[in-house]
């Protein structure tokens, strides 16, 4: 198993909650396009509502993070934390993108 370089492993993070949130977000609205219910405004409360799932797929589940922190603590490798820091920290700048690009889109925080 090789193992990727950091920088590309935060890429990785970054553009994955970013495709998680506009997927999401999109097929939702075409379900609700489907089922008779205004589209863009299930896009707009279908991309809040799932910002957390979208950073949580990016970092790859909680379980290696969690692990990573405890190793870091206990055993006093401040790497793995900060390097654990700034995967959540990219995955929520993705999770954000994708919501301010479905916010833009929508138009539903214009009253």
């Amino acid at each position: 198993m090789k193992i990727q370089p950091f920088f590309a492993t935060l890429f990785d993070s970054y553009f994955i909650a970013l495709g998680v949130l506009i997927g999401g977000s999109i097929i939702g609205s075409l379900s609700a396009f489907l089922t008779g219910k205004p589209p863009l405004t299930e896009a707009y409360r279908i991309s809040n509502i799932i910002r957390i799932w979208a950073i949580i797929a990016a970092i790859g589940g909680t379980f290696d993070t969690l692990y990573s922190f405890e190793k870091g603590v206990l055993q006093g490798e401040t790497k793995d934390i900060f390097k654990q820091f700034l995967l959540i920290l990219s995955a929520f700048g993705g999770a954000q993108t994708g919501a301010l690009l479905i916010n833009w889109l929508t138009q539903e925080h214009i009253s």
